[in-house]
């Protein structure tokens, strides 16, 4: 057959999505995955197989059901959100909860710790004011005494007890007793030892002689009524009558 008696080709494309052969589904030409074995290609058409160029493929429809599982889909999401964001929360609030009272606890440490080296130190204090009482704070004794109470000072402590001050029992611990005219309180008129409080917490009370007004020292009439016993002129025991002679 010479070459002007060819027929023109004819070019049948199969775009079917269901192989007729195997009965699976084709996959779009361009989107056949990496790897996959390859299947028929719309470009060699099963034999005897034919259609029109200008018929088109449906694509996939899109149904009711697939619309509500998308909604489920994105409401599971909000709320795998909401749950994690409520985890988080509680676990920062626990967190910043541990914060304070680990420095809680600390601070309460290390005041603790400060009160019981301070306590340590009163006595040698207390000899120190004696020394400086009689004179004999002087030289080398004065220098280690400034040091040992600038120790205290460092440590936030600080002495009180002063003659003259009136008497607090929550401050003052009263060893001896006295009334007089010249003070119209209670008074704390002799400081045998010092106090000393850090802050507003005491660490040791002040031992003091207290002076008390002349009018509050006699007992009132009315506080022996109250005993239910009389005393009788001339009788040492109350409610006793002395013996006629």
């Amino acid at each position: 057959m010479s070459q002007g008696d060819e027929q023109p080709r004819v070019v049948i494309r199969d775009k079917r999505r269901i192989d007729p052969v195997s009965g699976t589904v084709r996959a779009p030409a361009g989107e056949q995955p990496a790897g996959a074995p390859p299947g028929p290609s719309t470009a060699d058409p099963s034999p005897g197989e034919q259609m029109s160029e200008n018929e088109t493929v449906a694509g996939p429809e899109v149904t009711p059901d697939a619309v509500a599982a998308g909604d489920d889909g994105a409401g599971d999401t909000a709320r795998q959100l909401a749950e994690r964001t409520e985890d988080l929360q509680r676990v920062t609030a626990e967190y910043a909860n541990y914060r304070r009272r680990v420095d809680r606890d600390r601070t309460l440490v290390v005041d603790q710790a400060a009160e019981r080296f301070a306590a340590q130190l009163f006595p040698v204090v207390d000899d120190i004011e004696r020394a400086r009482d009689h004179g004999d704070l002087t030289g080398a004794f004065k220098v280690v005494a400034d040091r040992v109470l600038g120790v205290l000072d460092g440590l936030g402590v600080e002495a009180f007890g002063v003659a003259g001050d009136p008497f607090d029992p929550a401050l003052h611990e009263a060893v001896l007793h006295d009334t007089s005219d010249t003070v119209e309180v209670p008074t704390a008129t002799t400081v045998l030892r010092q106090g000393f409080r850090r802050g507003e917490r005491v660490l040791r009370t002040a031992m003091v002689a207290v002076t008390e007004p002349a009018g509050g020292a006699a007992p009132e009439p009315a506080a022996q009524h109250a005993t239910g016993t009389e005393t009788t002129p001339g009788s040492g025991v109350p409610g006793e009558t002395p013996a006629a002679g």
